[in-house]
């Protein structure tokens, strides 16, 4: 995973907001996943596609167009907001966990030049099938299993065990997880952090209502 990024499409607030939201979707599939065994097979893709894009020119880059990312602006605009949100609290959890996993694995250079030599082989084996392909999905849950679920801390998923037991869902849980902790690396890198969520809140808020806004007029023209 590369520690470079730069983007001048979008302001440095877009950005980070971007970022954020790339984790609150990721924690938001999770929770669903978790609970109803279902996923949406275009946010699966949003999510392995910002794992393979290991060197982004700009934020676009990682997460495509505002569209794939929106259900992710929606969940942290919610949370910044302090709306209740169903299961908000478990993603909340998540998104936390995954920025203490991000912090971890910045302190293992090793870690992160295995990981990245693995995602390019798992991207080789994406273009032979399919990047949500399930052949696919298992070797980036792996890559996850073998690394930073090393770590003694893990993100405790909640859910159905009928559905988490299913190692199909439990591996697109682990690439979910995966992903997030991508965005993590990424909001750090476009300048993000916890004293900001606290003490700009307000300026994150109106980064992502204007993102929303972006994106449900691109809904409307698609």
């Amino acid at each position: 995973m590369s520690n470079q990024h730069s983007d001048k499409s979008h302001s440095p607030w877009d950005d980070r907001t971007l970022a954020l939201a790339g984790m609150f979707q990721s924690s938001l599939l999770v929770q669903q996943l978790a609970t109803s065994g279902h996923l949406n097979q275009g946010d699966l893709h949003t999510a392995i596609h910002s794992l393979f894009e290991q060197n982004p020119a700009t934020i676009s880059d990682v997460y495509g167009d505002n569209t794939k990312i929106l259900a992710g602006l929606t969940q942290l605009c919610d949370t910044l907001k302090r709306v209740n949100t169903p299961n908000g609290n478990d993603i909340v959890r998540y998104v936390m966990g995954m920025v203490h996993l991000q912090k971890k694995l910045m302190k293992q250079p090793d870690m992160l030049n295995t990981i990245g030599k693995r995602i390019e082989q798992a991207q080789r084996q994406a273009e032979l099938f399919d990047p949500t392909h399930e052949n696919v999905v298992a070797s980036l849950a792996d890559i996850y299993t073998s690394t930073i679920s090393t770590f003694s801390f893990r993100i405790q998923v909640n859910g159905d065990y009928n559905y988490l037991q299913q190692s199909r869902i439990a591996n697109q849980i682990r690439v979910l997880l995966f992903a997030g902790i991508r965005s993590s690396i990424l909001w750090r890198q476009v300048g993000g952090s916890r004293l900001q969520v606290i003490l700009q809140r307000k300026q994150l808020i109106s980064s992502a209502e204007i993102l929303i806004k972006q994106a449900k007029e691109q809904q409307l023209r698609s």
